[in-house]
């Protein structure tokens, strides 16, 4: 006696669990399956319930000597090389991750171009040129700042691209800001910032509570840092206060951490590098300093380092530390480097939940058909640079003990 179908509800309901390579190729069980999975109502529910969960996360890691890698959260053993959404040329001139957001990452070239990519589906998005069309006088050189992530208002993905325009000797700026949209695949032009943006403390937006920040001030003669946001649903500019306790002198640089806004404050009359992590977003006394280093003996003073994941336990920390990877326990106040000696340094991460997110303006697709004109490229699974399986053993070697 053949058994009933399960409702698609509750087909639903059991594949949200599954990874994005399972769903591509359950695809091909029967065109109700493949109607599912390329509904838009289950894409933000697997989306949903992988951001829940902390499951389908992959490390993404460009590498100083040439290379794009994910590497699977839960299956650290081996990794993937991906193939950018570039052509060879440009990709032999290099590019940077400017951001990601629920499974797309935006990167620009350094000719400027700009694409959108989900590295999951294999899908991207190619944006129109939008040339700048300021160009004020007595202001000599330029800064591009740029912003990537999801507007839950119009339900939509955002780019944002500032333009500052800085006089010779600091005392004048100006901006031309233009957002792109995804779902109209088009850029628009709107009000400028009233605020300085700071290059030297990072061009690239941190992403949380649907907003962009970056470092700034109200002008550029000021010494005083200000956290800078645009509201990707208002796309308003506002100020978010730091913490009053960072005290003394010190230079601030700006992350995200699973969705929470972190400041990076290094002390230059203390030595110590603090981060700290905002719980309530706008709400300033909710920041708590989450680490306190007063030396990090596997580099020199004063590295760069970047928070990128608090694990699920609680008490290990997932650190890039001037490019190499480190596991930072808050009980013991140890690091356990991921790697071993002289194997590659990434020069970007970033922490990317695996997706369904379609990337083009209309609608969800995952045919494999070419995109804008280019063949398409197989990506590429490779076990290690050096072949061979890697080891879960040799993912945590030496340990790292920084002086708290």
């Amino acid at each position: 006696m053949a058994s009933a179908a399960l409702p698609l509800d509750i087909i639903g309901g059991i594949l949200c669990r599954l990874g994005v390579k399972d769903l591509l190729r359950l695809r091909c069980v029967s065109k109700a399956w493949r109607c599912l999975i390329d509904d838009p109502g289950f894409i933000k529910l697997h989306l949903s319930h992988s951001v829940k969960t902390n499951n389908n996360l992959s490390l993404i890691l460009r590498i100083r000597c040439g290379g794009l890698f994910s590497i699977i959260f839960d299956s650290p053993e081996t990794y993937q090389m991906l193939k950018p959404p570039f052509d060879e040329s440009d990709e032999e001139q290099g590019f940077d991750i400017l951001g990601s957001c629920n499974g797309l990452l935006g990167l620009v070239s350094r000719k400027n171009e700009i694409s959108l990519w989900n590295p999951s589906t294999r899908r991207s998005q190619m944006l129109p040129t939008a040339r700048i069309r300021f160009s004020p006088p007595r202001l000599s050189f330029r800064v591009i700042f740029y912003g990537f992530g999801y507007d839950p208002i119009s339900d939509d993905y955002k780019l944002l691209r500032l333009v500052q325009f800085n006089g010779r000797k600091g005392e004048a700026f100006a901006s031309e800001v233009k957002v792109y949209s995804l779902k109209t695949n088009s850029w628009r032009r709107i009000k400028e910032s009233p605020f300085y943006l700071i290059a030297m403390r990072g061009v690239y937006g941190a992403l949380a509570n649907n907003a962009l920040h970056w470092v700034g001030s109200e002008k550029p003669s000021d010494t005083l840092s200000l956290v800078v946001a645009f509201d990707l649903g208002t796309e308003e500019y506002r100020l978010v206060e730091l913490p009053d306790r960072l005290g003394g002198q010190f230079c601030v640089s700006l992350y995200d951490m699973g969705g929470s806004l972190c400041v990076i404050s290094t002390h230059w009359e203390v030595d110590v590098i603090d981060i700290w992590i905002m719980k309530e977003y706008g709400v300033k006394e909710s920041w708590i300093k989450f680490i306190s280093i007063q030396q990090f003996s596997c580099s020199y003073l004063f590295p760069n380092i970047t928070p990128l994941f608090h694990f699920k336990n609680g008490d290990n920390v997932l650190l890039n530390v001037d490019g190499e990877m480190f596991v930072y326990n808050l009980r013991s106040k140890w690091a356990n480097k991921l790697g071993n000696e002289g194997g590659p340094t990434s020069l970007e991460t970033e922490i990317m939940v695996e997706s369904l997110v379609p990337i083009n303006a209309n609608g969800a697709t995952f045919d494999n058909k070419n995109q804008h004109g280019r063949k398409k490229r197989r990506k590429k699974n490779t076990k290690h640079q050096h072949g061979g399986k890697k080891k879960r053993d040799d993912i945590l070697s030496e340990g790292v003990h920084p002086v708290v």
